[in-house]
């Protein structure tokens, strides 16, 4: 029989011994004439033997022994293995979230739906941008409970991956997939190879449609464009209908009692565009006054902040570098360059340190330590004068890394996407050779973005007070003794632009008007109003059109996609492909090797003899 513990069996095997001997054990000779050794010696093999009877004879003696046996025999973790078929019981739910879900209640549909296929151990996945596992191996009950209180988000699905993720629930005991869509749209590969690959490792998977087609007139495009003191906003719509519609759109601006009105005749299947000019601070939404099947894409909001203008100092003893020209390019941002930290920063959002060969002074890392905590951010360029071996201790400190020494490598370290965000996004960082780069290692509660293929962090940042501290690996240095050559590359200026937007500035405009399924990291774990209530996040998910409240600022999300708002879409070959018999082969066995556990039956065994030990005590009256 295999154990998953030897050490029970070692202990068993060394103590069991000991006990018998030391119950065994002859007395000590008090006689020590050498005549009489032999009859000793005979006398005490015999009363050895007679103990040894007694103690055999003995219930309590072996009820001792047993409970001892088993257990030593339990803490080994003894089981037998039996080939067991893949169990159904394991029921994983893919529903779709995608926006297009909100049309006539069909996301209400797919979680009743659901309920009908509930199992003894079920998980939850939804199915949007980003698979979302809401509810892992859970019992029919709480199963019910989640389901619902779910509700419909509004970004594109992503069948696919979400029907890998179920599969890995799956991966060790089997089980069935049941996904519930509309299918008629989704982002990444076609769910129908998903759900064949899933069948070829003895997976069951259902499709199961909810929804008809219907008709829809929606908003599927918007941006703006600055003005000189101002901004006016592009928006495009569509008419999915066979007729043409009249569309009366009502505007209306935050803070204004007046609303505008506008009429579009849109021609069937087609679109209408119209600008609105002269849009001021605040949030704007314009509305579609007709209710249709699908409400989504009905309004689209827009936000403008109040005061767009950032106050940044650079900190640098290098004239003319490329960080000093990216950001003096960049819209929005008056950026002061000083070559020491002074005294008072309070005309300032972001402090960014950039000096190559001179380390900061004590005055100054105390000024900077109180300006961040303070609620100020800063951004600290690799360089030597950031090496241990330089640096001021108290400056290492506020690092979100903590750096070890300057390494330099002869081919060039090449990077990696440790967190898929916004700041990650149009960057590639596998252009980017490294030749010379400070070893370190991330602090405790820091978070890293981007690090080498050897795990060293290149971009990270933490919480430092009220403030944060970002850290960026990649110095600016210039000439044959440049760290790296991220400085050519077309995607620097665009990683300052969103690295400045980011740490709290206000930013470039697209920074408060995005699409939904953005990811954005913020400085640290805070509470944020989404349009369906507050959350705590470090990690924001734009799953919804609305107005998201972020650090006091207004975020405006809208689904613009045009695919995501037909409602028109029959779906009904998506199911005849998946249905289709392809003859795919099975990869999988129809069965999995079981351990089946006997180590709790070993100790019921054991209490049971000490519960007979106890009465037999009692009955002798020795208790």
């Amino acid at each position: 029989m295999p154990f998953d513990n030897t050490m029970g069996l070692a202990a068993l095997a060394s103590v069991i011994p000991l006990i018998i001997l030391y119950l065994l054990r002859p007395k000590p000779l008090q006689i020590k004439i050498p005549s009489l050794m032999f009859l000793m010696r005979a006398e005490q093999k015999k009363k050895r033997f007679a103990t040894l009877r007694r103690l055999i004879r003995d219930p309590i003696f072996l009820a001792q022994l047993l409970v001892l046996i088993l257990l030593s025999v339990a803490v080994a973790g003894p089981f037998y293995t039996s080939e067991e078929s893949l169990s159904g019981e394991h029921t994983v739910f893919v529903i779709d979230a995608s926006a297009s879900m909100n049309t006539d209640g069909r996301f209400d549909s797919a979680t009743e739906i659901a309920k009908t296929y509930v199992s003894k151990k079920n998980s939850i996945i939804l199915a949007q941008n980003i698979p979302v596992t809401v509810l892992e191996a859970a019992g029919s009950s709480a199963t019910k409970d989640a389901l619902d209180g779910m509700s419909g988000k509004g970004t594109v699905a992503d069948l696919s991956t979400s029907i890998t993720n179920a599969m890995r629930m799956l991966s060790n005991e089997g089980g069935r997939i049941i996904v519930i869509s509309d299918f008629t749209n989704w982002e990444g590969e076609d769910p129908v190879a998903a759900k064949r690959l899933a069948e070829s490792y003895g997976m069951k998977v259902s499709f199961v449609r909810v929804g008809t087609t219907t008709d829809n007139v929606g908003i599927i495009q918007g941006w703006l464009e600055a003005e000189e003191n101002s901004y006016t906003y592009n928006c495009v719509v569509k008419n999915y209908m066979e007729t043409t519609q009249k569309v009366n759109i009502e505007i209306e601006t935050s803070g204004s009692e007046t609303k505008k009105r506008l009429t579009l005749d849109v021609g069937p299947f087609s679109t209408s565009q119209f600008k609105v000019e002269n849009l001021g601070p605040g949030v704007t939404e314009l509305r579609i006054t007709r209710d249709d099947s699908l409400m989504t894409d009905n309004t689209a909001y827009i936000s403008i902040p109040s005061n767009i203008q950032n106050e940044l100092l650079l900190v640098t003893d290098v004239k003319n570098s490329p960080a000093a020209v990216s950001l003096s390019l960049l819209p929005n941002i008056r950026a002061t360059q000083s070559n020491n930290v002074p005294a008072d920063l309070s005309d300032y959002k972001v402090i960014v340190i950039d000096t190559h060969q001179r380390a900061l002074t004590t005055e100054e890392v105390a000024t900077l330590d109180t300006f961040i905590n303070n609620g100020g951010e800063a951004l600290f360029l690799a360089s030597s004068a950031l090496d241990p071996a330089a640096a001021n201790f108290d400056l290492l400190k506020i690092l979100p890394v903590k750096p070890i020494a300057t390494m330099e490598s002869n081919n060039g370290e090449t990077l990696k996407v440790a967190q898929e965000t916004r700041l990650t996004d149009d960057v590639k960082f596998e252009d980017i050779a490294v030749y010379t780069y400070l070893n370190a290692t991330l602090r405790a509660d820091a978070v890293s973005l981007v690090n080498t293929d050897s795990d060293i962090p290149m971009l990270a940042y933490w919480s430092v007070g009220g403030g944060t501290v970002m850290y960026l690996g990649l110095s600016d240095e210039l000439g044959e003794d440049a760290w790296n050559n991220f400085h050519n590359l077309p995607e620097y200026p665009v990683l300052w632009a969103k690295l400045i937007a980011w740490l709290g500035g206000a930013g470039d405009i697209g920074d408060y008007n995005l699409q939904t399924g953005a990811i954005s990291a913020l400085p640290n774990e805070m509470d944020v109003s989404t349009p369906s209530g507050t959350v705590t996040t470090s990690r924001l998910l734009y799953d919804e059109a609305g107005i998201y409240e972020v650090s006091g600022k207004d975020i405006a999300v809208n689904l613009y996609d045009d695919m995501e708002s037909d409602t028109t879409i029959d779906s009904s070959g998506v199911l005849e492909r998946a249905t289709a018999q392809d003859g795919s082969q099975i990869v999988r066995e129809s069965t999995y090797t079981a351990k089946n556990y006997i180590d709790i039956y070993l100790i019921i065994l054991a209490m049971l003899l000490v519960i007979i030990e106890i009465l037999i005590i009692r009955s002798r009256g020795e208790l």
